[in-house]
């Protein structure tokens, strides 16, 4: 069976490998589908985004990265999978995921959503709170895998 954990990952944390981690458990294939479209202004590029999930997740045999553009039902039509995975970290998340799920069910009502709960250490942990870390110049290592870390140096480093 094939899931697809899409988001717009800007950037990847531990946490959301964390939850690759579990799905890989779950299903044969996992596709982490980085979406290019959302409604906030994204700190790296889709083809940051893209490279930096690909280098996170190569010690992940069963996950895939692929890009995708427009409704997260319409790419899980074309990877021909029927189930979105989602990342639930405290109550506050979960009216907004159920929303979400209960959207996709009625543009497709063949696509079921999975919640996989982050284990206790990353609880906590959001891309947003990543973003204002590293504004504030917090050393990331707790919260990213180096590459994100690295990456957060170099835009800084080029826009002084």
């Amino acid at each position: 069976m094939k899931g697809i954990y899409p988001g717009t990952f800007d950037p990847i944390s531990l946490g959301h490998l964390n939850i690759l981690e579990k799905a890989t458990k779950i299903f044969d294939e996992v596709i982490l589908g980085v979406a290019d479209y959302t409604a906030k202004e994204n700190y790296f590029s889709l083809e940051e985004r893209v490279d930096m999930c690909r280098k996170s997740c190569s010690h992940l045999d069963r996950v895939k990265v692929i890009s995708f553009k427009g409704l997260v039902v319409d790419f899980a039509k074309e990877q021909d999978c029927k189930v979105l995975i989602r990342g639930l970290r405290a109550v506050s998340d979960f009216e907004y995921e159920l929303s979400l799920a209960l959207h996709n069910v009625k543009l497709s009502e063949d696509i079921e959503t999975v919640f996989l709960v982050p284990s206790l250490r990353y609880m906590y942990l959001s891309s947003s709170m990543v973003r204002q870390l590293a504004d504030l110049n917090a050393d990331l290592k707790d919260f990213v895998p180096a590459v994100v870390a690295e990456a957060f140096k170099e835009k800084r480093h080029r826009s002084l």
